[in-house]
């Protein structure tokens, strides 16, 4: 039963599997996924290959498990499958337009968190993950502002499979809601031979330029490495032309 696999109250799983998941602390991330979506066996193709416990796990989810005769190991071990399968469901569904949707909700109420960049000024995060593939890499959050990810500050959250969201997920959302897509960050510095107003513009608002009494020095330093490198590389032909006369 599920009182069995829960440690809270009864409030805290209301009366099903999916609402107990989604309580559960750590899970905020997730999107409820419709009963309907979960029932249609088509969406579900391939699954039963990659999940121990399938049939049992699938019961479970949709509240049909009769586990009257199972013992708490087996309980346990299908409970993990459970969750291992509602989160390649989950990935499916947040790309469908009715996931899509519940996604946005969610986004809109920042509940993945905001942008740590000082110039996103808050930006609404969203979940990724880095491999379709499970057990890979724990899922990172975006920012379609500065288009970079972060790790979540929660180590609940931080733990949770990267594959359960998917690599699409984000830009999906945006290429069905483009409304929603923020403006962007200025991401090149200006070159310092031809600077512009606009450039310099740009940069002051979204950008953080290092100076020095009020002068940029990340061009100079990038000139200084530049002038480092080609010194090594003639260094490096001097030394082979000496040992070889050959050498060109």
């Amino acid at each position: 039963m599920i009182d069995d696999l829960t440690t809270g109250s009864e409030d805290s799983f209301s009366n099903s599997w999916i609402s107990w998941f989604l309580s559960t602390k750590g899970n905020e991330y997730f999107c409820e996924v419709d009963e309907e979506y979960i029932l249609d066996r088509f969406n579900l193709t391939g699954l039963n290959n990659d999940v121990q416990n399938y049939s049992q796990a699938l019961e479970l989810i949709t509240d049909s498990l009769d586990d009257e005769d199972l013992d708490d190991e087996q309980r346990d071990a299908i409970e993990n499958s459970a969750r291992y399968l509602y989160g390649l469901i989950h990935a499916r569904y947040i790309i469908t337009s009715r996931g899509l949707a519940k996604m946005l909700d969610k986004y809109r109420k920042t509940d993945f968190g905001r942008c740590p960049r000082v110039f996103c000024a808050s930006q609404p995060l969203l979940p990724v993950g880095l491999s379709d593939v499970p057990y890979t890499k724990a899922v990172k959050l975006y920012c379609p502002r500065c288009e970079d990810l972060y790790s979540p500050k929660s180590s609940r959250h931080g733990s949770i499979d990267g594959a359960y969201f998917g690599t699409s997920f984000p830009h999906m959302l945006f290429l069905v809601y483009p409304q929603h897509l923020p403006s962007k960050t200025t991401n090149s510095l200006p070159s310092t031979s031809t600077p512009t107003t606009s450039a310099h513009a740009a940069i002051g608002v979204d950008r953080y330029l290092p100076k020095i009494f009020g002068f940029p020095v990340h061009e100079m330093a990038k000139h200084a490495r530049w002038q480092e490198a080609q010194r090594d590389l003639q260094i490096s032909r001097l030394e082979e032309s000496s040992r070889d006369p050959s050498y060109v």
